[in-house]
Order: C-alpha cells, then sequence, then structure tokens
C-alpha cells in the first residue's frame, strides 16, 4: 500500500471553520428513537459517511459489523463480496458484575432505555441506567463516522457509577473471522445453492424481524489482518490488513481517558480475534467519566497505511471530540439544505427524511464509485445493479449532483470489461452486467441467477443516466470525455443486439429477461425495446452536441422499434402477445414501469389510464407481496395521470410494512426482511421530486411536462434548493385561491 502524506494542519484548520454550532431544536421528522419495547425487534441501522459504516446496536456499545465502499473478497469460485473490516465502534464496560456487552438485553437490567439517530447530525446518541449484579451505572453513548474528514469516525462513551469502587473497560477493534459455510456462488446453479443452504442448517425463507433475509447468501466477506499491534503508552491501536485476494486496508485508534481518571492497570490484549486496549480504574459514585475511542480507516487507493492513520486518529484526539463533532454536524446540516419538506402529513416528512438521510449516508464525493445495492452492508453482495443508475441517480441529481456524479463516473470508468463482456456474448459496443463489481466492474451476477444475464435494460439505464446528467448540469465538457463514451459504445451494443423484422418492417429484440423476472425468456420486453428505444436517441442528440457523427441506423431503429400494443384495449402488452401473462409475480406487471421518470413513454392520457388500471389489475390478480418499486411507480404513475388521491394513497401505502423499526430501515417487500435497498428510498424521493411535481429532465431544462398534484390533506410540498445548470431553485407546491394546485418556482 502507498503511504500517502495527510496534511494534518490543513484537515483540522478545516474543521475549526465548519464547527459551527448547532443551534434551537431539532425538527422532530429527523429524530428516529428506540426504547425498551423495542427490544425484541430491532432491526440495525448504520452510521456512515460513504467511505466507511459501521451497523447500529442496542447497547450502543457492542461490536459491530462494518464496512468500506468498493472493499471486495474475491475468493475463488465465490462471488465478489463486500469484505466487512475490523468491528471499530466497540467499548465494553465491567462495575464489577459482568461486562455490559455480555449482559442479556431487558428492561429492567437497562432501564430508562432511549436510543436515537439523528437524521439532521446523522449521530447515534443511546442512554440507559445500567443495573446489574447490584451495581448501577448511568450510560451515555455518541456515535459517528465523520461527514467532514471521511477517514475519521468516534464513538464516546460516558458513565456515571452510582457507587465507589474498581471498574474495567475495553477498548477492542474486532477481527472478525471468515464466515462459514462459505458456499462456491460463482458456480452453483438455484437448485445446489437451495441445497446447500439446507444442508448447512439455514433457510432462504423469510425471516421474523429483526433477523436478514438470505443472509445464508448474502453473508460478509473476510478481511485478513496481516499485522496489528498497540502501545499503551500512547493509548493506540493499529492493524494493516488485506481483503481476500483483494485490496488492502488499515485502520487505528487513539483512545482519549477522562481528566484525573485514576488508572490502575493498563494492558494491550493481542488475539486472533481481538485487538485491544485493557483499563482498570477507580471511580466515585455520583461522578461522570467520559472515554472517547477516535478511529481512522483508509483503504488501497484511498488513504494510507496503519502508520498514516495512527497519526490521523491522534491528530483527532488532539483536536478534541466536540469540535470533530461540531464540523461533522455542520457538514451534514450543509447537506440538508437540499430537503423536500411536507406540509401536511408528519410520517411522510419523517419517511423522507429516513429515506434522504439513508441515500446521503452512502454518497462519496469527487470519486468514482458506485452504491451498492444495499449500501455498506452485505446485501445483495455490494453490487452495482441497475438501482444506482435510474433509481439512486435520479433522486440525487437535482437534491445533490456532485453526489450522483459519482453513478455516471463508474459507468465511464469501466466501460473496457463492458466492452470485453459485449464480446464475450457475441454482441458490440459495451454490454453493461446486471451486478457489477463496484470496484473493478466485472460481472458477479451469482451463476444461479444466470437468467439475468439476459435482463439487459441495464444498458439502456445507463446511457439514460449519463444524458440526464448532461441536461441537468449542461456540462459539455464532461459529456465529450466521460458521458459520449458510454452513450455511443451502448448505441453500438444495441445495433448489433437488435433483429429487423422485414415482414413485420421492424426491429425486434429477442430472447430477454424483463423486469418482472419471472419472465426471464421473452421476446419484445416492452420496457426493454422502449428504453434501447430512448438510448439509441440520446446517442444521435450527444453526438450533435460532442462535434461526434451518429450511426444513422441509431435513428432508423429507433423509429422502427416495435413495443407491443394490444389496439383493441389500447393499452401496452408487457412484452410480445405470443407469451402468456400467467405468472404470479411480485410486480404483477411491469406496465408502471413504462412510466417512471427517467423513461417515461410518451403515450396518450387514455392509453395511459389503460395501462395503470390494467397494473392494478394484475396486482390483484397476479401479484404476490409487492415490493417497493411497484409502490413508487404506482404513485408517480397516479401523479401524471392528475390523481391527486391515488398518489397519496400509494405514497402512503408505502410507508405499511416497508419500513422496519426503529429507524425507518427499508426491506424489500413487506414480508421478506432484505432491508437497507437504496432503490427503494430513492424511489420514495422520487415520488416527490418527479411524481407529484410533474417536473422532468429534458430537452426544455427541467421541464413541467405534468401539472402537479397535492394529497387532498396536504398543504404544500417544497423541494428546497434544487440545483439545475448551474442555478439553485426553491420548488413549491400548492394551492391556489380557487383550489387548484400550482408550481411555484423561486431562483435563489
Amino acid at each position: 500500500m502507498t503511504l500517502r502524506r495527510f496534511r494534518l494542519a490543513g484537515l483540522f484548520l478545516a474543521f475549526a471553520t465548519l464547527a459551527t454550532p448547532a443551534s434551537g431544536q431539532t425538527d422532530p421528522s429527523f429524530l428516529l428513537t428506540a426504547t425498551a419495547k423495542n427490544f425484541d425487534s430491532y432491526f440495525p441501522s448504520y452510521l456512515a459517511n460513504g467511505y466507511f459504516s459501521t451497523m447500529t446496536s442496542v447497547r450502543g456499545t457492542e461490536g459491530n459489523m462494518a464496512y468500506m465502499v468498493a472493499f471486495m473478497d474475491y475468493k475463488p469460485g465465490d462471488i465478489a463480496r463486500p469484505a466487512a473490516i475490523p468491528g471499530w465502534s466497540e467499548i465494553d464496560y465491567n462495575p464489577g458484575g459482568g461486562w455490559l456487552n455480555s449482559t442479556r438485553i431487558s428492561p429492567q437490567i437497562f432501564t430508562g432505555y432511549a436510543q436515537t439517530l439523528n437524521l439532521h447530525d446523522a449521530t447515534l446518541t443511546t442512554r440507559y441506567r445500567f443495573a446489574y449484579a447490584n451495581k448501577t451505572t448511568d450510560v451515555q453513548v455518541i456515535t459517528f463516522v465523520s461527514q467532514a474528514a471521511n477517514h475519521l469516525a468516534a464513538t464516546q462513551l460516558s458513565i456515571t457509577p452510582q457507587f465507589d469502587g474498581s471498574v474495567q473497560l475495553t477498548f477492542p477493534i474486532r477481527l472478525w473471522s471468515e464466515h462459514q459455510p462459505r458456499f462456491p456462488i460463482g458456480s452453483m446453479t438455484g437448485d445446489q445453492m437451495i441445497a446447500a443452504v439446507i444442508a448447512s442448517g439455514q433457510t432462504l425463507d423469510n425471516k421474523p424481524v429483526p433477523t436478514p433475509d438470505r443472509a445464508a447468501v448474502w453473508y460478509p466477506g473476510y478481511t485478513r489482518v496481516l499485522d496489528s499491534d498497540g502501545d499503551t503508552r500512547t493509548l493506540t491501536l493499529w492493524l494493516d490488513g488485506r481483503a481476500e485476494h483483494g485490496l488492502d486496508m488499515a485502520e487505528a485508534a487513539a483512545i482519549e481517558l477522562p481528566p484525573g481518571l485514576q488508572v490502575e492497570k493498563t494492558t494491550l490484549e493481542k488475539g486472533p480475534y481481538k485487538l485491544s486496549l485493557n483499563i482498570t480504574a477507580r471511580v466515585q459514585k455520583g461522578k461522570t467519566y467520559t472515554f472517547t475511542k477516535y478511529l481512522a480507516a483508509s483503504r488501497q487507493n484511498w488513504g494510507g497505511d496503519a502508520k498514516a492513520d495512527v497519526a490521523l486518529a491522534e491528530a483527532a484526539r488532539t483536536t478534541g471530540f466536540d469540535a470533530l463533532l461540531a464540523a461533522h454536524r455542520a457538514a451534514w446540516h450543509t447537506l440538508w439544505q437540499s430537503d423536500i419538506v411536507v406540509d401536511g402529513d408528519p410520517k411522510v416528512q419523517q419517511a423522507l427524511h429516513s429515506d434522504l438521510y439513508y441515500l446521503l449516508s452512502n454518497t462519496t464525493v469527487g470519486t468514482a464509485w458506485p452504491m451498492g445495492a444495499c449500501a455498506l452492508t452485505p446485501g445483495y453482495a455490494g453490487h452495482a445493479f441497475w438501482d444506482s443508475d435510474s433509481w439512486v441517480f435520479p433522486a440525487l441529481l437535482l437534491l445533490h449532483p456532485n453526489r450522483a456524479k459519482p453513478i455516471v463516473m463508474f459507468r465511464d470508468r469501466t466501460l473496457a470489461p463492458a466492452r470485453a463482456r459485449a464480446k464475450q456474448y457475441g454482441a458490440r459496443g459495451a454490454m453493461y452486467p446486471w451486478e457489477a463489481d463496484p470496484e473493478t466492474g466485472v460481472d458477479y451476477t451469482p451463476h444461479f441467477a444466470y437468467g439475468v444475464f439476459r435482463e439487459i435494460h441495464v444498458n439502456a439505464d445507463i446511457a439514460i443516466a449519463q444524458w440526464q446528467y448532461y441536461l441537468a448540469t449542461g456540462d459539455s465538457a464532461w459529456l465529450k470525455q466521460d458521458g459520449w463514451p458510454v452513450i455511443e459504445q451502448i448505441a453500438r451494443f444495441w445495433t448489433s443486439r437488435v433483429i429487423w423484422n422485414k415482414a413485420r418492417d421492424r426491429y425486434e429484440i429477442l430472447h430477454v429477461t424483463s423486469p418482472d423476472e419471472a419472465y426471464d425468456d421473452v421476446p419484445n420486453d416492452s420496457f426493454t425495446n422502449a428504453a434501447a428505444q430512448k438510448a439509441l436517441r440520446i446517442a444521435v442528440q450527444a453526438a450533435q452536441v460532442v462535434g461526434a457523427k451518429p450511426d444513422p441506423r441509431w435513428a432508423e431503429i429507433a423509429a422502427k422499434m416495435y413495443i407491443p400494443f394490444d389496439t383493441a384495449a389500447q393499452r401496452h402488452l408487457d412484452f410480445d402477445k405470443s407469451v402468456p401473462h400467467d405468472k404470479i409475480t411480485w410486480m404483477g406487471s411491469s406496465l408502471a414501469w413504462l412510466m417512471y421518470p427517467n423513461l417515461d413513454l410518451p403515450m396518450s392520457p387514455q392509453v395511459r389510464r389503460n395501462d395503470f388500471d390494467f397494473q392494478l389489475h394484475e396486482l390483484k390478480v397476479h401479484g404476490d407481496d409487492p415490493n417497493e418499486m411497484m409502490m413508487v411507480m404506482l404513485a408517480v404513475a397516479a401523479a401524471e395521470l392528475g390523481d391527486a388521491k391515488a398518489a397519496g394513497y400509494w405514497i402512503e401505502r408505502n410507508l405499511v410494512g416497508f419500513l422496519k423499526p426503529p429507524f425507518n430501515v427499508r426491506t424489500e417487500t413487506v414480508a421478506n426482511n432484505a432491508g437497507y435497498l437504496l432503490a427503494t428510498s430513492a424511489g420514495f424521493v422520487q415520488s416527490f421530486v418527479y411524481g407529484l411535481s410533474g417536473l422532468r429532465i429534458d430537452d426544455k431544462g427541467l421541464d413541467p411536462a405534468y401539472p402537479p398534484v397535492l394529497p387532498p390533506t396536504w398543504k404544500s410540498v417544497t423541494l428546497k434548493h434544487l440545483s439545475f445548470r448551474g442555478k439553485r431553485y426553491d420548488i413549491t407546491l400548492a394551492r391556489d385561491a380557487s383550489g387548484k394546485v400550482v408550481l411555484t418556482r423561486t431562483a435563489e
């Protein structure tokens, strides 16, 4: 690992500049609080800054799993998966009768319990009285992962013992063992996968809260610790590690003890699963003692090694917890200047804030890393799906364009493997994989999901996102250097993938997997064909902007692309009518996808209504446990139809069962616990930015393509601090004196 010099003086000067204390009371829509009633159903959240994370836990002090951006395990035979980095947030405490983190969770032992995830400050604060073995201690824990200095995090434990005597504290870094069993997912069929999971004593069935679903498949990868040590004199710990067959990483911790603490003993503990500084100290009844653990983390191509991280952690300790926290809060408060404010529905407002928190917690700036489907967790193996381009990217584009940009830059950075993959499948141009490794862009779709190699609409979704970025920013230099190469090679792919049907005078795309994935080998999926058509038209436009000569076939193919349509019913078909539409699926139908903002296939109001009605019918007849994406599309489609009541219904429906307590962690469906899916948070945000507002990013600008709507009981919705082509706007939807909903745009 190359050691990079860190400009520590400049770094902490920036802290001083940013450190503006928060004033006033936090809006309750930013506060999510767990109480003792959540002990049995606690679905963990996470703290993250886009670069690394830690999961949350009930006590606030446990050793939690942690992950780092695009830091992957590449064990042969398996798929690439996020390597869990050593757990850094743990502090343990023993007042003499037992260790805090080993004591069973109960309201009688953890009295007066409250844990608050402050979305505005991105902090987790836990308070309770630890009453065990005839000794009680008041406990407060505060943890954050810095948004102001992205290599840093801190956790602070304050204890107020209600006794005099000796106590023990440990400040470990947890060195996780390799997950067992590990399956050769890179080569296993679906039946083999199910058999292996059952043989291991696990299941793939939906689990009760708070157990995550599919943990047997989406287990974390392994980080092997290569070297570790600590110093009892400087109260520091450090390690260098490497993901299995992957990249290097490092961590370091610096411990700060309370002034005047009477330390009796300090020891260093080194073992195969734990590196820790352990302290025994005397405490006095009623006195508060505050201990702080400063953490610095890095990985290959992002930061230095353990030595550099020690310097960062020690400098953080010199700066102090309060200044670090103030800088972190100030950075988050700047992010929250772009917001969506709902007047009329507190539950919707809180859901919006939690969804924006989860999106922002996983964004980077100035990089070319995408966001894993399930954020900085092992869900869906941390791979980049079309979720990044069609769901997350549009949600961020107007609110935080600099945080949306890495998504499109990732596709530019990984154009070479996409071109190699096209050759592998006998196509030309670039063929991006359904599941791309976030570091390399290489295809790591599990073998048992091999059918999705035909879900090629991802290639159109990527081109659409590239063009949206150009339209929203007007950055023609970026388009020429970064966006155009992607758009051009995707257009070449579609040119090679279509089939000319001479008898019907049209272009067709055969052997594809529909977005409704149970239909995994169909001709002329409507969403795929419509998206390909749009990608080809984008290529023609982009060529004109950058001064390139477009292939004349692009316009010809787009003009004659076949999109299945039932003339008698005056609605679209999901795919060619030769395929029976009779399966029970999550979605029932994919017609609502034709109305989704990034595609928004042009159609008459009557056809749009007929498509929507058919979608609702099929959801009842052929739908089973619909996913959140469907709730979003129905809300957007209803808004496009001007049906404010229905739009409000589907927005409210998106809150029922999908948000797992206590921290609004979204799960894929109501019945399953596949959590942290960023596409679902992003979709909910899009319901407002593009759904209720009727706005579209197109050649005319930020265009009101549909009249705005408001659910009947709401007073207004404000899209705050939107960014479009270098200008900032506040856009408000509210009723005028006659009761009509109008859109007002105010330039800042």
